[in-house]
């Protein structure tokens, strides 16, 4: 039980890892690349997109937050 549990943590931190969103705007895209290539558009364009899109956010999302100084302080 032990072995499994251990499996189980090891698949959730390599899906998972740090940021939930960026795995599942991988499965979004992947997933919208698939249903453009089903119906004959090109789907090539759409990773390197998503790639920018979701780095971006990452980044945004980890940058501290600076509040304005209280004039009356």
């Amino acid at each position: 039980m032990r072995a499994l549990r251990a499996v189980l943590e090891v698949l959730r931190d390599l899906l998972i890892g740090d940021d939930w969103r960026i795995t599942v705007g991988i499965v979004a895209v992947l997933g919208l690349s698939s249903l453009l290539a089903h119906h004959g558009l090109p789907a090539w364009w759409l990773p390197p997109v998503a790639v920018v899109a979701l780095l971006g956010g990452t980044v945004r999302a980890a940058r501290p937050r600076v509040r304005p100084q209280d004039p009356a302080a």
